[in-house]
This record gives structure tokens, sequence and C-alpha cells, in this order.
């Protein structure tokens, strides 16, 4: 038995699931008057989740390289339309001194982080190599 390499077993699951997905959209709350609203809605949302993935990808990848790369998560996760992502903000908001739960970052933290990461860039870019080989001589 072929099941999936069948192309209409595939448009079967593709149709369900679209309209799985514009079932649940109807479910959220706001109410969409034409199905062209709805399916512009899925696609914002698709984007939302796609998007927020890529920037968590980025995040991990920034950090162990100078920069904010839990910043860019927390924007990653805050981007991704789930009610999970929303939680663990929240978690990481409340670890995080000086960062209110309710997400209102003071502007004084925000020159914190940017001066923070416009040192460390710029100490690498200047003193990189030096740093490097005294690492080296080290071990």
């Amino acid at each position: 038995m072929n099941r999936g390499k069948d192309p209409a077993d595939r448009e079967s699951l593709a149709h369900r699931l679209r309209e799985a997905a514009e079932e649940a959209e109807r479910q959220t709350g706001r109410r969409e008057e034409t199905p062209e609203e709805l399916r512009r809605g899925l696609s914002r949302e698709l984007l939302r989740a796609v998007l927020g993935v890529v920037v968590i990808i980025v995040g991990v990848a920034a950090l162990p390289l100078p920069g904010p790369g839990w910043l860019i998560i927390i924007v990653g996760l805050n981007l991704l339309p789930f009610a999970w992502a929303e939680r663990t903000v929240r978690l990481i908001r409340r670890r995080v001194p000086g960062v209110p739960e309710e997400g209102n970052v003071p502007a004084h933290m925000w020159i914190i982080m940017a001066a923070l990461t416009a040192l460390v860039t710029i100490g690498s870019i200047l003193w990189g190599d030096n740093i490097s080989e005294w690492a080296r001589d080290l071990i």
C-alpha cells in the first residue's frame, strides 16, 4: 500500500488541514467576515510563526557570540502566536533581574544592554587577535 504517495491522498490531507486551520481561526474570538479575511489571518499567523522560529534560531546562534542572544530569543518567542511561547517569555522575565514581568523594560536597561553590546563588539574587533594569542599562551 503506497499511502501518502498518491497525489489524491496528499490533496485530501492538505484540504483537511486547511479546513482545520480555518475552523481554528474562526474559534479565536476574532470574527473574519469573509473567507479572504480568514485566509489573510491564517497567512499572517503562519508568517509570524516562521519568522519567530527564524529569529529564535538566530538568537541561539548568537548565544556564544558577542551580542544579545537571549534578547533575540525573547523577541522570537514574542513573535510566535502560541500560548506556550507567552508563558516561556513570562518565565524568562521573572528570572532576569531588572525586567518587570509585564514586559515593560525600563529605558536604562536598554541603554545598558546597548552599551555592553557595543563595548564587547568594539573590543573584539580591536583586540580580538591579541585576546586569542593571550588565551593560547595560557594553555
